[in-house]
């Protein structure tokens, strides 16, 4: 098909040029093989453009996606790479992005679709929740939905409002969708490949404050992991990771709170407390038993995200995890997370996001004996 579409003509405002160029920097900056430094932006790239190569039926498009590379310059270069029949831009319509992208798997597609920031997603609302969620339900099994939508979500990069939600509860609570976000760089490549992969549509929630952080990662091993996983067929998919080992206590998080839970677990090593990580990876499906295996281990939880606490996914992990180790808990488990209120303008939201000392306080709140 032909992408005859109207394009946008620049990137959002609120994301500054400076920004803009460090991500593109970002984005080019590893080599071709071996351990290197590699950043969020560059791995989700790499993902994308394995994937394109790999299978024809593989198409991104979305507001600024095409020449543009995107806000953020994940899809940097995969327009000049594999043309614009597969990687295009869309007039500035989220509804009709998606329920395109809708019509496009239904015929045996796989479009992967960008939502260029997480409010921005919201228009698009119902033909997530009416359509993508239901089609394969709806047709008793006969149609399958193998599509990605692609939400940078999250706070930490100071933008304003409908800049910086974090509106994971809302996907997780729709029967029918996959929800992913990953934390790591290594994630990302590896998440993002099983995504498109899969046959049921997933939202892939990338936090977008971590696309600049690097870590060291070989490319060419996680492409062959993949078709490895692939060839046998296995995944990583719906499994959680153990980030950080530890006894005293389980810090649970996902997405953009798993550095800061990492942080404040290293903190709490200085004073003689050994935390445990996890990072869930998968909100939906859920890996109940990694988590509460760390739980019934330390006897200890705290649960952190970004989000609103009320009816939120850490509501649903204290509950799950409550149901399944209360015998094992010495105390109840805590919740850290953003406060009940929109979002702040930028100079208040380190004030809003969990931070390490919020984080060391609830781990003091856990009825220690000593």
């Amino acid at each position: 098909m032909s992408p005859t579409i109207t394009t946008s003509s620049e990137a959002n405002g609120n994301v500054s040029a400076a920004t803009a160029r460090a991500a593109a920097s970002a984005a080019t900056a590893a080599q071709a093989s071996g351990p290197q430094s590699v950043t969020l932006a560059k791995a989700l790239n790499t993902a994308l453009a394995d994937s394109m190569q790999a299978d024809s039926s593989v198409l991104v498009f979305g507001e600024d996606v095409g020449q543009l590379g995107g806000v953020f310059r994940i899809t940097d270069g995969l327009t000049s790479r594999f043309g614009e029949q597969r990687c295009f831009d869309t007039p500035l319509a989220e509804s009709g992005i998606v329920g395109m992208a809708v019509g496009m798997a239904m015929n045996g597609m796989r479009p992967v679709v960008e939502m260029q920031f997480d409010a921005f997603a919201y228009p698009a609302f119902q033909q997530i929740v009416s359509h993508v969620a239901k089609m394969h339900n709806r047709t008793k099994g006969a149609l399958k939905l193998p599509m990605v939508i692609r939400v940078p979500y999250g706070g930490g990069i100071g933008g304003v409002e409908h800049h910086c939600d974090s509106s994971e509860a809302y996907y997780a609570h729709t029967a029918g969708l996959k929800v992913f976000t990953p934390a790591t760089v290594a994630d990302g490549y590896r998440m993002l490949r099983e995504a498109i992969d899969s046959d049921d549509p997933v939202m892939f929630m990338e936090p977008k404050k971590l696309y600049w952080s690097k870590d060291m990662v070989d490319l060419d091993g996680l492409r062959s992991a993949h078709s490895a996983n692939r060839e046998a067929g296995t995944s990583s998919e719906g499994r959680a990771a153990v980030a950080r080992s530890g006894t005293d206590a389980t810090l649970i998080a996902y997405g953009p709170s798993v550095p800061t839970a990492l942080a404040a677990a290293a903190a709490a090593a200085e004073e003689g407390r050994s935390l445990e990580v996890i990072d869930v990876r998968s909100i939906v499906p859920f890996d109940d038993e990694t988590v509460c295996a760390s739980v019934r281990k330390t006897g200890r939880a705290v649960v952190i995200a970004e989000a609103h606490s009320f009816a939120s996914v850490s509501s649903e992990i204290v509950a799950r995890v409550q149901e399944r180790c209360f015998h094992h808990l010495a105390a109840p488990i805590r919740r850290v997370t953003g406060f009940d209120v929109p979002y702040p303008a930028p100079k208040l939201e380190h004030y809003y996001l969990p931070g390490v000392d919020r984080i060391l306080d609830a781990v003091d709140d856990l009825q220690w004996e000593d």
